[in-house]
C-alpha cells in the first residue's frame, strides 16, 4: 500500500507541475523517477532529476530522507557527474551501481547554477554572479518541487555538497531555512553536508605548499614560490579583491603544476597526466579547470570496454530518454560562462555562513578525503578552527572514533561529533570520496541522514 500511495503522490505532483506555466516535467511510468525544468527567473531555466529509492524502509520514528546533491565547479553538472559518476543508480555504462546513495535516501540532482549541465539561460546577462544569487534560484526550485509533493515534505532534506558546491550549500541552507520559517517552502531541513568543499579558499591555497612538501611533491624552491603566491592571495582576499584573487589562484595552480611535475589536484598521490606547459593562468582561470575536473572524474568512472564518455552519454542516450531538453541545448554547453561569471565570488570565504547555520541549530557535517589537494584536509581543519561557534573548543578537545566497513579490519576513517557539528576524515580517498571509498561513504551518509535503512542494514 505504501508504494501505491507514493506512486499516486508522484502522479498528482507531476500533473500539477505540467499545468504550471513556469515548470515542465516528465516521469518514468512507475513513478520511480521524475525530472523537469523550473524557470527560476524569466528566461533562466534550471533542470532537476528526482529518484525515488527502491530500498525505502518505513519506520515511524525515522522518516525516509531526501538528499539534494550539489556539484562543484562552479559549472559542473550534478545531473551528469554526481548522478552517473558518483552516487546515482547507474554508472557511466548504464550498469547498476551497488553503492548508490539511493540505498539510504531519495536523491534529487540539479544542474546548478543556471547554465550548468542541461540548465540554461536565454540571455547572457542572466548567469549568477554570486553564491547568494545561486541560492535564491535553488530556493525557488525547491519551493516548486516540495510544495507540490506531500510525501517529500515529510522527508528531512539534506543538502549534500562537493567542492565548490559547499559554498552554494551553506548559502542555500540559510535561504531554505528562511523560506521554511516564513511558510514559503513546505519541508524540513535535516542538515547541510560539506564534502571536500571550497569554504575558505585562503586556507586551502595556504595549505598546498606545506602539504606537498611533506609528501615530497615540492622541494624548498617550489614551496617558496607557492607560499609567496598564497600570501598574495591572502592579501587580495583580505582587501576584498576577489576577482584578482581568482586570477592569482589560477597562477598558483600553474606554478604548483610545473614545480611538482603535474601533481593531481584531486589526489596528491597521482599525476594529472596533463602537459604542465599548457597549464597557463588564462587556461586555468576558465575552461581548463573545469575540463580537468570532468576528465578526472571520467577517468574514475570509466571501465574496460566502456566508452567512459560523459558528454556522449548526456547528449545522446540520456537526452533522448528525458525528451524535454530543448534541441538547441547541449549538456554543459554554458559551463565556462557559469565559471567566468562567478569569478568575482570564487575566492570569497563562506565560514560565516557555516557559523550562522550552527548557531541556528542546523546539523552541519564536514567530510574530507585524506588525499585531496584542492580542498585539502589541512585547509579544512584550518577554516574549522576559525569558527566562532560556541561548541568549537569542546569539539576540538574530543577524541576521534575509528571507522570500518562491515567485517573489514582496516581503518577506513575517523569521526567525531559535538552537538550539531560532525567531522569525518576518510582515509584513502581524494577529492571524490563517494568514488574512492564507496563503502565508507555509503555508511557515512546513512549515519548523517539517520536513514532507517542504515539501522536495518
Amino acid at each position: 500500500m505504501g508504494n501505491l500511495s507514493v506512486l499516486i503522490a508522484c502522479v498528482v505532483f507531476l500533473v500539477s507541475l505540467l499545468h504550471e506555466a513556469i515548470a515542465t516535467a516528465a516521469r518514468t511510468q512507475n513513478g520511480s523517477e521524475a525530472w523537469g525544468y523550473v524557470q527560476v527567473r524569466p528566461k533562466a531555466h534550471m533542470f532537476w532529476w528526482l529518484y525515488r529509492s527502491p530500498y525505502r524502509v518505513e519506520n515511524p520514528s525515522k522518516p525516509w530522507p531526501v538528499i539534494l546533491w550539489l556539484q562543484g565547479g562552479p559549472g559542473a553538472s550534478g545531473v551528469g557527474l554526481g548522478n552517473f559518476q558518483e552516487i546515482g543508480p547507474l554508472n557511466l555504462n548504464l550498469k547498476p551501481r551497488n553503492s548508490t546513495w539511493l540505498r539510504m535516501a531519495d536523491l534529487l540532482f540539479v544542474d546548478n547554477p543556471v547554465g550548468t549541465g542541461y540548465s540554461y539561460v536565454e540571455e547572457s546577462n542572466l548567469f549568477v554572479k554570486t553564491d547568494e544569487e545561486a541560492a535564491t534560484d535553488l530556493t525557488i526550485l525547491l519551493e516548486e518541487i516540495f510544495n507540490r509533493i506531500e510525501s517529500l515534505q515529510k522527508s528531512p532534506l539534506y543538502i549534500v555538497a562537493e567542492s565548490y558546491g559547499g559554498k552554494f550549500a551553506v548559502t542555500l541552507g540559510l535561504s531554505a531555512l528562511q523560506a521554511i520559517e516564513s511558510g514559503k517552502l513546505k519541508g524540513k531541513l535535516g542538515g547541510v553536508v560539506l564534502g571536500d568543499t571550497w569554504i575558505s579558499p585562503e586556507d586551502f591555497v595556504l595549505s598546498w605548499g606545506p602539504l606537498l612538501k611533506d609528501v615530497s611533491r615540492l622541494d624548498n624552491n617550489g614551496v617558496e614560490k607557492a607560499n609567496s603566491l598564497a600570501e598574495k592571495i591572502k592579501q587580495q582576499i583580505g582587501d576584498g579583491q576577489y576577482a584578482s584573487a581568482t586570477n592569482s589562484w589560477a597562477e598558483l595552480e600553474g606554478v604548483i603544476s610545473r614545480s611538482s611535475s603535474s601533481v593531481d589536484f584531486y589526489n596528491f598521490l597521482l599525476d594529472s597526466g596533463m602537459d604542465s606547459v599548457s597549464l597557463t593562468a588564462a587556461e586555468l582561470s576558465q575552461g581548463m579547470a573545469m575540463k580537468r575536473y570532468i576528465r578526472y572524474l571520467s577517468s574514475l568512472g570509466s571501465s574496460p570496454g566502456g566508452d567512459g564518455d560523459i558528454d556522449s552519454l548526456m547528449n545522446g542516450p540520456i537526452k533522448k530518454k528525458l525528451k524535454i531538453i530543448p534541441d538547441n541545448i547541449s549538456w554543459g554547453g554554458q559551463a565556462d560562462e557559469v565559471f567566468s561569471n562567478l569569478a568575482g565570488d570564487f575566492m570569497r570565504p563562506r565560514i560565516n555562513e557555516v557559523d550562522e547555520l550552527l548557531a541556528k541549530g542546523v546539523n552541519v557535517t564536514v567530510y574530507n578525503g585524506q588525499l585531496d589537494l584542492i580542498c585539502a584536509t589541512k585547509g579544512t581543519e584550518a577554516w574549522v578552527d576559525k569558527l566562532k561557534w560556541e561548541g568549537l573548543p569542546s569539539f576540538l578537545k574530543m577524541d576521534r572514533a575509528p571507522l570500518y566497513c562491515g567485517n573489514d579490519i582496516l581503518t577506513r576513517g575517523f569521526t567525531k561529533s559535538y552537538k550539531n557539528f560532525h567531522f569525518y576524515w576518510i582515509l584513502g580517498a581524494g577529492h571524490f570520496v563517494p568514488v574512492d571509498q564507496a563503502c565508507i561513504a555509503l555508511n557515512m551518509i546513512g549515519a548523517i541522514t539517520e536513514s532507517p535503512a542504515a539501522s536495518s542494514a
